[in-house]
């Protein structure tokens, strides 16, 4: 076991590992109780636009996706909020508009492969450099300082917007301030599980851990142990088994879905028997 530590680009890895592992299901846990689980997914059809961007103009994908991302975060809130499009109707043009944009700019980049796309589609996690992962650690340093600050105000926000705004908070920031998050937080996962598979590490560990807990603090906190566990989980058996890490990541999030299924019907069980006890 201790030989994943003695190469560097494992090092490199489960460091970012980690640093996904923290921030998606922390961010994923606003945007769960929000209803909006498939905003990640959206974000990531945008990034992908940005990453072909930067391709084209020959600049870091990277930031090229960072600001792609946020712009299509804000621009999708904006028309949720003052147009009479629906939230899912606004996330579709996302997912369209996204998707096509990459896939032209993508084209138009002259001397790029397939393969080079590939990375940020499904994920390469193993090929994170020292430089990737500095901005990983600043985009995921931010995150959780801003959920850290805000965090009171937007679990009111995410609860109900009518109450969020009648206690006088400032809905519209509150707002754009969650998609900004989660578009800042796909850029970070992207290397990981790519844009394709990025909102599952956001949402499957929210819903895992939402069988097992009754209140949002303890929803959050076992969302974080469960994308931790996913991503490094995933990750190490990655490299011993030789299959594509983000998938691993995935399936193993999800694995953990399944079982939480039966484990949640059981406390659920035991505490409505031990509620019905005290009654008698």
């Amino acid at each position: 076991m201790i030989e994943i530590f003695t190469r560097d680009f494992m090092r490199f890895a489960l460091i970012a590992a980690f640093l996904v592992g923290l921030t998606a299901p922390a961010v994923g846990t606003f945007i769960v109780q929000r209803r909006l689980a498939l905003l990640g997914d959206g974000i990531g059809h945008v990034a992908l636009t940005g990453v072909a961007l930067g391709f084209l103009t020959r600049t870091q994908p990277v930031y090229m996706a960072v600001v792609v991302a946020i712009l299509g975060a804000v621009a999708i809130e904006l028309v949720r909020a003052r147009g009479r499009t629906g939230g899912d109707v606004a996330l579709a043009l996302l997912f369209y508009g996204g998707l096509a944009g990459g896939a032209l700019l993508i084209y138009l980049a002259p001397g790029e492969s397939t393969a080079s796309l590939n990375v940020y589609l499904f994920g390469s996690i193993t090929s994170v450099q020292g430089a990737d992962l500095a901005v990983m650690a600043v985009l995921a340093v931010f995150v959780l300082g801003v959920l850290a600050m805000y965090g009171r105000e937007l679990f009111v926000l995410c609860q109900d917007e009518e109450v969020a705004r009648a206690s006088g908070l400032p809905v519209r920031f509150l707002s754009l301030l969650i998609a900004v998050v989660a578009a800042l937080t796909v850029v970070v996962a992207m290397r990981a599980v790519g844009l394709l598979l990025v909102s599952a590490l956001m949402v499957v560990p929210v819903a895992t851990s939402q069988q097992l807990t009754r209140s949002f603090r303890g929803t959050m906190a076992l969302s974080v142990v469960l994308g931790l566990a996913a991503t490094l989980g995933g990750l190490t058996t990655s490299y011993y088994v030789n299959v594509p890490s983000g998938s691993a990541i995935v399936l193993l999030s999800l694995a953990g879905f399944v079982l939480a299924l039966g484990l949640g019907r059981f406390v659920r069980r035991g505490s409505w028997e031990t509620g019905k006890g005290r009654a008698a």
